[in-house]
């Protein structure tokens, strides 16, 4: 490896491996309609943990007027246990359809059950992008990640490399909708929060959208991946609904409705987009401080009083295949 790849511009970006994980967005105009929020794929396996690729269309910098595309790379908290460590070395990278060549940037991180998502590396302006013929064909452009290794570090242990035992390249092809999305809205009205929020973990009622049934997990306190916060997330009901070759694109906006001051920008709201498949479960570990939501003047608990709002949304279709590698 070493060659450059011109993307035109001040942008240069190394010819990498063939990935381990290769994620195809087809309709890729269609992540710019709400601007900068990021993307998650579903889980790949690889050196023995659980992976996913994270794609920001639209990231802006502090102190740059050029919104970028970022990818960064995803440690599925569950395999992680507390006071381990994963220092993986990676390659997050793009297909350029002119040479057949993966191009990208190199990049390193310790990951932990409290901060389980890399720093998203900047491959490309989204002006430069749009405009290409080179990563952009037919409104579709393929997001890759090679993870040349990765070591378990823990206090207790001696630095314990992972073997890198993957025979098989992962291929996902994500096909986003430009219109005629699936919508549903649930409210979770709770009268007794503060007796709730006495437990580990509170489940919401059961609610459907799109076919499916849904419920929300809260753990009021947070929980072993938190800092000081509420967990809050989104869980399928019924796992065996979509297999793995048959995933759903969701776009989940969560909302704590302020109960003191009317208007949207006075509640408190966070968003994702995230591929369902499997037993998958996503959300934030770090939904809102307990500080925070706890406030008096913030007018989201009024005495025990608690509204949470999810609106939901499915915006595409996922499917999987494996390839094995020579």
């Amino acid at each position: 490896m070493g060659n450059s790849c011109a993307t035109g511009g001040n942008s240069v970006l190394l010819e990498t491996h063939e990935p381990d994980f290769k994620w195809k967005i087809h309709g890729f105009s269609a992540h710019l309609f709400k601007g900068s929020i990021s993307s998650n794929s579903s889980w790949f396996d690889c050196c023995g943990y659980q992976w996913y690729l994270v794609v920001n269309p639209s990231h802006k910098i502090v102190g740059a007027g050029t919104p970028q595309v970022a990818v960064g790379l995803g440690l599925v908290r569950t395999g992680l246990k507390p006071g381990h460590f994963i220092s993986a070395v990676f390659e997050l990278s793009m297909y350029n359809h002119s040479n057949g060549t993966y191009c990208g940037r190199k990049a390193s991180y310790v990951f932990h059950v409290k901060n389980a998502q890399s720093d998203r590396k900047c491959l490309i302006p989204l002006a430069e992008l749009l405009n290409s013929s080179e990563f952009l064909v037919d409104d579709s452009c393929t997001f890759g990640v090679k993870i040349l290794a990765a070591n378990v570090i823990s206090l207790k242990m001696k630095h314990t490399p992972l073997v890198h035992q993957n025979r098989t390249t992962t291929t996902q092809n994500l096909y986003l909708r430009k219109e005629g999305f699936i919508k549903g809205t649930y409210t979770w009205s709770m009268t007794d929060f503060l007796d709730l929020a006495l437990k580990p973990s509170v489940l919401s009622p059961v609610f459907e959208v799109g076919g499916y049934k849904w419920h929300i997990k809260m753990y009021p306190r947070g929980n072993e991946c938190s800092t000081r916060s509420m967990s809050l997330y989104l869980y399928l009901h019924s796992p065996d609904e979509l297999p793995r070759e048959s995933g759903r694109m969701i776009e989940l906006t969560v909302t704590i409705l302020n109960q003191k001051y009317t208007g949207e920008r006075y509640s408190y709201k966070r968003q994702g987009r995230f591929v369902f498949v499997g037993m998958n479960v996503w959300g934030w570990p770090n939904f809102i401080r307990r500080k925070t939501l706890k406030s008096k003047s913030g007018g989201y608990l009024v005495g025990s009083n608690c509204i949470f709002k999810a609106d939901i949304s499915i915006i595409g279709s996922s499917s999987e295949s494996l390839a094995s590698v020579a």
